[in-house]
């Protein structure tokens, strides 16, 4: 066989035994079967409201990745989000209009992302401790702000629209938002310098600085970023539910990692895809919400996200291995003399 046939051969084996390929795979499977086994799965109102489900969670994987693949890690976006609700709903009830409130919102989670940026990158603590404690102030500091109330007065135009589907269809007009989010920092992570000096920092942040890569400036605008999307999240889920607590987005953290890690973004950095991390979302919200829909307790979905979170640690490592082992035992081509 021919050099060039066989590394033709090599990578298409490599692509269809990727990570990314075996969860759409799955997903694919749980569509389907769920399709046959949970009534009601496959009607048009269920997709929709999985969509919206989906917006959140996708909205601030997009982030979360490039800080993942860069070796980091940010586990207060859900106290972001649940802190940004709450200062919404504050904002709101003492008469703020709601074109000064949202810009407002945003900063607001960028100035919180920023404080865990100073830390991580100004200071160089480990993201994991900075990130699990500033979870905990955000939280307070959403129940300093709301208290245990609800303000749940938003004016209809701002919460029906937000839920509004396409004309003539059940898809939510914010998934398209989503997608244009996606296509964004898709290219931003696979087509740009800034996405192969991330990957660079992922692998090795001391040779990615010695090249001329700026490690800690980016890592500090990486989580500004996160602040900040983690903030629209909030918005978002203020006005579908048109209520803004304090524990808006209580754990919703744990879906978002597992959903990152799960598309295949190692969770020492370096490796990993957007598409494969959109499939993970799709794939951690469809099944739950199939599990739901077949009135499964919620205790057990709990279970199920830490299960998937365990796989999506385990398995690209396993299926890395696997590979490599497959890859080691196939036969050489040798050149035929005289050919």
């Amino acid at each position: 066989m021919a050099p060039d046939k066989t590394g033709r051969q090599a990578r298409w084996t490599a692509k269809l035994g990727s990570w990314d390929v075996l969860v759409m795979v799955v997903l694919v499977g749980v569509v389907v079967g769920s399709s046959v086994l949970v009534e009601g799965f496959a009607s048009s109102r269920f997709w929709g409201f999985l969509l919206l489900d989906v917006v959140p969670i996708a909205l601030i994987a997009l982030p979360m990745t490039l800080v993942v693949v860069t070796g980091e890690i940010d586990l207060s976006v859900a106290s972001v989000l649940g802190l940004a609700s709450a200062v919404m709903g504050q904002l709101w009830f003492l008469g703020l209009p709601m074109p000064v409130i949202l810009p407002l919102v945003v900063l607001l989670g960028a100035l919180l992302g920023a404080v865990n940026g100073l830390f991580v990158a100004g200071f160089g603590l480990p993201s994991l401790a900075v990130t699990i404690g500033t979870l905990a102030l955000y939280r307070g500091l959403a129940y300093v702000v709301l208290g245990d109330r609800a303000v749940a007065d938003f004016p209809f135009s701002w919460t029906g629209n937000t839920i509004e589907a396409l004309p003539g269809t059940t898809v939510p007009w914010v998934a398209l938002v989503v997608a244009a989010f996606a296509l964004v920092f898709g290219v931003l992570l696979h087509a740009t310098p800034i996405g192969r000096s991330l990957f660079a920092m992922g692998n090795n942040a001391e040779a990615a600085s010695f090249a001329g890569i700026s490690v800690n400036r980016t890592k500090f605008w990486l989580y500004v970023l996160t602040g900040a999307v983690s903030a629209l999240a909030g918005i978002f889920w203020t006005l579908r539910y048109a209520s803004a607590r304090a524990d808006n987005g209580n754990g919703l953290e744990l879906a978002v990692v597992a959903a990152v890690l799960l598309g295949g973004v190692s969770i020492f950095g370096g490796r990993g895809t957007l598409v494969g991390v959109l499939a993970g979302v799709l794939l951690l919200m469809t099944l739950r919400n199939a599990l739901q829909l077949a009135d499964v307790p919620a205790d057990t979905l709990t279970v199920v996200t830490g299960a998937l979170l365990i796989v999506s640690v385990v398995g690209p490592n396993a299926a890395a291995l696997l590979r490599e082992r497959w890859r080691r035992r196939r036969p050489v081509a040798t050149p035929v003399a005289g050919g």
